[in-house]
Formats: C-alpha cells, sequence, structure tokens
C-alpha cells in the first residue's frame, strides 16, 4: 500500500493514468463505453485515481471504486465524488461487496499484481448478477511484469465461460507508441 500511496500524486501525469489529454480520453472512451450496457452498475477494482470510474459516471453508470491506497482514493473522490461516485479504500483481491452487486466488473492494471490471481478472478466473478461482464485491461509490460493475454485468457477461462481478447496497440490510448503487449479481455458470461 505505501508503494501506491507514494505513486498517488504523479500518478495522473501520465496520459493514460489521468486521461486528462483529450486524444487519450477519447480513445478511452471510444474503446470502454460500448462495452457497458447503458445503466449499468459497475465496480472499478484498483480504481486508482478515479480516471476510469469519472468517465465511466460521466456516461450516466452507477460507479464504485475501490483502491487499496488512500490517497489513491481520496484524490479520486477529489476527481469523481461529484458524480456520485462512491469511493473506499479496500483490497480488490478481496472486494468488500455483496455477491451480485453490479453488473460490471472493471479493472485495469490490476489482476497482474495480485498474488493470487485465480482466488481474486473467482471473488470478482461473484460480484456479477446473472448476465454480468467482466471487463479487463492488462498487460505484459516491457519490464517483464504482467500477464500475457494468453496467461490471462487462461485465467478466465477457469471461472467463466467466454472470453474475448482485443490487443491495444493504438498509440492514442497510450498517449505514445508502445512495444509492450496490452489487451483488453471482455467476458459476457
Amino acid at each position: 500500500m505505501s508503494f501506491w500511496d507514494t505513486q498517488a500524486a504523479t500518478f495522473d501525469l501520465k496520459p493514460d493514468h489521468g486521461l486528462t489529454d483529450p486524444a487519450v480520453r477519447a480513445a478511452w472512451a471510444d474503446l470502454l463505453l460500448p462495452l457497458i450496457p447503458p445503466a449499468s452498475s459497475v465496480v472499478d477494482l484498483g480504481c486508482g485515481t478515479g480516471s476510469l470510474s469519472e468517465l465511466l459516471a460521466s456516461a450516466g453508470h452507477t460507479v464504485r471504486g475501490l483502491d487499496l491506497s488512500q490517497r489513491m482514493v481520496a484524490l479520486a473522490v477529489a476527481k469523481a465524488g461529484h458524480l456520485g461516485v462512491k469511493f473506499r479504500q479496500g483490497d480488490a483481491a478481496e472486494p468488500p461487496y455483496p455477491p451480485a452487486s453490479f453488473d460490471v466488473v472493471v479493472a485495469r492494471h490490476v489482476l497482474w499484481a495480485l498474488p493470487d490471481p485465480v482466488a481474486a478472478l473467482e471473488r470478482w466473478v461473484r460480484l456479477l448478477r446473472p448476465g454480468g461482464r467482466l471487463v479487463l485491461v492488462e498487460g505484459r509490460w516491457s519490464t517483464g511484469a504482467g500477464l500475457t493475454a494468453a496467461e490471462c485468457e487462461a485465467l478466465v477461462l477457469g471461472c467463466r465461460r467466454e472470453a474475448v481478447v482485443r490487443r491495444l496497440d493504438d498509440p492514442a490510448l497510450w498517449g505514445r507508441e508502445i512495444s509492450d503487449e496490452r489487451y483488453l479481455l471482455v467476458s459476457p458470461r
């Protein structure tokens, strides 16, 4: 937790974290908003400073955000609290919500960092209402950390019937060219 607290003040400086660049924000909106059914109840696990939570709430969704870092949560509240997003501090690996609470579970750059991604995914899937959707943005970073798309797909298929992977190599999403593996995984059931 202390690592993420120390990162909070500068976290949004990366274009894909803060979504302050209009072109980057538009790219993320174009990617994610069509995947979320209208007026959905969404939980953003590992929400960081709340950039995706704010994007989703601005589109009319009811959003909850959860992050381990108290400093990240404070910044998220400042960014998106006025939109009715409810943020709380907590562990994305063990979300403190009852089963069948959400239509959509979103996590961006979170699963790879958890000590037991299988257990986390099982908990995340239990949060979904019948017909709910799991939306993950992950990668295998140039540092060697992360999950390959094939690894993530196998993990998701261990607890869901479907997993659709799409490569995210468009520089518009990241504010720069990338050379590592980044992808979106959607599991509608």
